[in-house]
């Protein structure tokens, strides 16, 4: 009698156990994604909503369900990374010139909310470290190098940063680095070999040959397309190759339906919601 109930003691301690493993890997499955169909990313965070490329408009992209924020990055004068998309601070500050003409704590100073909203005027210019802080392991982050001609070493630098963050490869809470740069790109695959990287097609650059196409395909994990550009033969190019491919920038609910029959991979957009 005793033997028998503590076999059955057993069959029940071995059941509870492969229950909580299958849990456990239900779990791990699931968690690596938060929407279905094409990463949802949200363009200079949700900034359809709030400033672009502001704490206010990441935090807005994390609390509606992004699967990644996107940023742009540029250098300061003392050779910090800044959150930031134009060449010059004119169109979203009150002040005037080249980002890469104030220091991170000048530009720090700068209000860049009010132009989209007196509700935001305590949004500043922050730095890329700021925001891996608070999000890196939180939420995917699209990083793109913008220019980088501009601002030498700006390769090294972000993958000087990024190496101190060890975030997993290529799932809703890692890291992707883009330009239309593509040497740059390339610098970034040989300092950053398990980071996944975007190459952006400009339209001048359309259409791509085979050749280039092949090219980008050897350093590049995603080949990321303008949404007017992309059609159903470049999708087919694009995966063919074993490649993923983003649109940008989706502004409405039709080119959203139109990217997800394409079968697009991630869709980058003002409006993450």
């Amino acid at each position: 009698m005793a033997s028998r109930q503590a076999s059955l003691d057993w069959h029940k301690t071995g059941l509870l156990l492969l229950t909580l493993c299958c849990a456990a890997l239900t779990v791990s499955a699931t968690s690596f994604s938060k929407s279905e169909g094409p990463l949802i990313i949200a363009h200079r965070g949700a900034s359809g909503y709030a400033p672009e490329n502001t704490m206010a408009s990441f935090e807005l992209a994390e609390r509606l369900g992004s699967d990644f924020i996107e940023l742009d990055v540029r250098m300061s004068r003392d050779g910090e990374l800044v959150v930031f998309h134009d060449k010059t601070v004119d169109r979203t500050t009150k002040y005037t010139g080249y980002v890469h003409n104030y220091t991170l704590r000048e530009l720090h100073g700068m209000d860049a909310g009010s132009f989209f909203s007196a509700a935001y005027s305590n949004e500043a210019i922050v730095s890329l470290e700021e925001v891996m802080d608070r999000f890196a392991g939180r939420i995917g982050i699209l990083i793109e190098i913008k220019d980088p001609p501009l601002y030498p070493g700006i390769e090294e630098k972000l993958a000087e940063i990024v190496r101190r963050y060890e975030l997993p490869y290529e799932d809703t809470a890692g890291i992707i680095i883009q330009s239309f740069d593509f040497e740059a790109m390339y610098r970034i695959h040989t300092l950053l070999p398990d980071i996944p990287g975007a190459v952006l097609i400009h339209p001048d650059q359309h259409p791509l040959s085979d050749e280039t196409m092949d090219k980008l395909a050897s350093y590049a994990s995603y080949i990321n397309y303008n949404h007017d550009l992309l059609n159903e033969e470049i999708a087919l190019e694009i995966h063919s190759r074993n490649r993923k491919v983003m649109a940008w920038t989706i502004r409405n609910d039709q080119d959203m339906k139109r990217m997800k029959k394409l079968g697009v991979d991630g869709i980058i957009t003002n409006y993450p919601d």
